[in-house]
């Protein structure tokens, strides 16, 4: 398990490498990258039901 300083010292480097201004864009990014694959997980997931449905009714 990951603990408060490994933390700590991930983002330290993190900001080293990048810089503070870039870490903004990173996060959004991945912010947009999550939502994108919780849209495409519900999606396919209602695919699955619709399949469902019809393979009940024939």
């Amino acid at each position: 398990m990951i603990g408060t300083p490994e933390i700590i010292i991930i983002s330290g480097v993190v900001i080293l490498l990048f810089g503070a201004s870039a870490l903004p864009k990173f996060a959004r990014s991945i912010g947009k990258a999550r939502k994108e694959f919780e849209m495409g997980m519900k999606e396919a997931k209602d695919i699955k039901s619709e399949a469902e449905a019809e393979k009940k009714v024939n």
